[in-house]
């Protein structure tokens, strides 16, 4: 077993405090990996205040993480000593249903195993985050980061990138595509990054002008504020898709409006119902919505190369271990540009005489 320092949530109203717990024996096929960065997500806070109602406590949140490899078992054929490697927002699945063998195991038909507050497949034992100095993972679960990003950067790649990624893919965004980003937040300012490096026209629509100004900088090539009924109007049936990353209830119709003949619609950022949408905006132009979860372990390996190869990392603060209340309550207010980070010295060092 591996002695391992991490911070964990011990019921809904707690503060998150220091924790020890107990890493796995390494399996055959079984990484040790020392965690350097973990990246802070709004789900790390949906978990720890049981907002969804599924928290098995204590917890340890952390599914952005970046590490490097101080342990491999004896059946580990892809990865070596001092590799820099990433672990997303999944550890297992039943890796044989239709979904799994299609390199979806997002879709896994039998549930798959969340990094954190998931039940492990052989043990029965629920595992715990990145919040934390060492993590055991299944090699087939584990990412290889490209050597040009930074690697604190590219921590918030594995769920806010790929979250993204994964649409923009599917639905088959391509050169001179007229793309809307709906909402920028920790996953608007990953998909205009994203599509942007696709060769797609890009518009950030959101209700604040001076969101729209740091779209540009992202990489927006123009701005449709939602709230301007005229802009609105003037932007009828302008897109060929749409990325909605607006994490709360709302109203979608206004932005079916914007779609062509044909356009799509995909939420990516509300798992809970939304207003009634309007059945005959979609009949009367075949528009479409859709909805995407994160992505398999092959297309995050995708994300990450094309990642590399155009130097794409998230806009990031660094924190401390000791400050990840503050940010929470931060994440909460919105006031991060665009993802925490967490410096996983920072934990490694405390109390450490």
């Amino acid at each position: 077993m591996y002695n391992t320092k991490a911070y964990a949530a011990f019921s809904a109203s707690d503060s998150l405090q220091p924790f020890h717990i107990e890493r796995r024996e390494l399996r055959d096929n079984d990484i040790l990996i020392d965690i350097l960065f973990c990246g802070v997500c709004h789900s790390d806070i949906h978990t720890a205040k049981n907002d969804w109602h599924s928290t098995k406590y204590p917890v340890v949140p952390g599914h952005e993480i970046i590490g490097r490899v101080q342990k491999i078992g004896k059946k580990v054929s892809h990865f070596n000593i001092d590799d820099i490697v990433g672990v997303g927002c999944m550890v297992d699945s039943c890796q044989t249903c239709t979904s799994c063998q299609k390199g979806l195991e997002q879709y896994c038909l039998n549930g798959f195993t969340g990094t954190y507050n998931g039940k492990d497949k052989i043990s029965g034992a629920y595992t715990f985050g990145g919040y934390s100095d060492k993590i055991v993972v299944q090699e087939n679960f584990v990412l290889r980061i490209p050597q040009n990003l930074d690697i604190a950067g590219a921590a918030p790649l594995l769920c806010a990138g790929i979250t993204t990624w994964s649409p923009l893919k599917n639905w088959n965004v391509k050169t001179n595509d007229h793309v809307g980003i709906i909402g920028l937040g920790g996953l608007g300012h990953m998909a205009i990054k994203l599509a942007h490096a696709m060769g797609a026209k890009v518009t950030m629509i959101t209700t604040s002008p001076q969101k729209g100004k740091d779209a540009k900088r992202l990489g927006a090539d123009d701005i449709l504020i939602s709230t301007d009924k005229e802009a609105m109007k003037s932007a009828y049936m302008k897109f060929d898709f749409l990325l909605n990353t607006i994490p709360v209830k709302h109203d979608a119709n206004p932005y079916i409006h914007l779609l062509k003949t044909d356009g799509t619609m995909v939420f990516v950022g509300a798992i809970e119902p939304i207003e009634p949408i309007h059945m005959g905006l979609l009949i009367g132009k075949r528009r479409n919505i859709g909805a995407s979860l994160i992505g398999g372990i092959k297309e995050t390996q995708e994300m990450l190369d094309f990642c590399g190869e155009h130097n794409i990392t998230s806009d990031i603060e660094i924190i401390s271990i000791q400050d990840i209340n503050q940010a929470y309550e931060r994440i909460v207010k919105n006031e991060v540009k665009y993802r925490f980070v967490i410096d996983m010295n920072s934990l490694k060092q405390e109390n450490k005489e």
